[in-house]
């Protein structure tokens, strides 16, 4: 998902979309791992972890606004 969408959600959308990708990173870190490095699509992870740390800055802007 791009910036200037995420910038669109309501706060509460954004908190809830970061603990559904979060939990979702942690689950294929946890696969990686126990399987040897044997994850679909190992890409995958680097993509959520961005994801993730774009939200958190979006998060952390509006908070600052206030």
């Amino acid at each position: 998902m791009k910036a200037r969408d995420l910038q669109q959600l309501a706060p509460d959308e954004l908190s809830q979309r970061i603990r559904e990708c979060a939990a979702e990173l942690a689950d294929l870190r946890l696969k990686n791992k126990t399987s040897g490095g044997a994850v679909d699509k190992p890409v995958r992870i680097r993509h959520l972890r961005r994801e993730v740390a774009r939200m958190k800055t979006l998060e952390h802007a509006g908070k600052a606004k206030q």
